[in-house]
């Protein structure tokens, strides 16, 4: 709980994929829980299925997601898909990494609200997420 007595906004990171490189979403952590977030980082190399798997179980707002090795057209689709087969369609999925400009209007197509692309201010990413998350707890 927060100040106002509600529930923080609970935002689940996640690297998906193969990728091992971690150092920018545990910077993006730090900065969430600064601005009041409670994290929930599953680790390396998680599958789609582990990420929706500690969505339900950890009731998450938001799920983020970091991508370095090119395979977030596969991967995010996937874990969009298993979100809404749980019912959590409303979920706010945002994606970092590298990840070609190009491939942003298909993402956003799938369900992805934002794609935050290497150089964004963490302080950019904490406010998006609080302007624009439903607080429904």
């Amino acid at each position: 709980m927060n100040a106002t007595g509600s529930r923080k906004i609970r935002v689940l990171l996640a690297k998906v994929g193969l990728d091992g490189h971690d150092r920018g979403i545990r910077i993006v952590a730090r900065y969430l829980m600064e601005a009041g977030m409670e994290i929930i980082f599953t680790g390396l190399r998680s599958t789609p299925e582990q990420v929706v798997r500690a969505a339900v179980e950890e009731d998450v707002d938001v799920v983020g997601l970091s991508f370095l090795a090119g395979d977030h057209m596969i991967l995010a689709p996937r874990v969009i898909d298993g979100l809404k087969q749980q019912g959590l369609g409303g979920v706010m999925v945002l994606l970092g990494g590298i990840i070609p400009k190009r491939d942003i209007p298909a993402l956003e197509q799938v369900g992805v609200g934002r794609v935050f692309l290497p150089g964004t201010p963490p302080q950019q990413i904490a406010q998006y997420i609080l302007n624009n998350v439903e607080q429904t707890h």
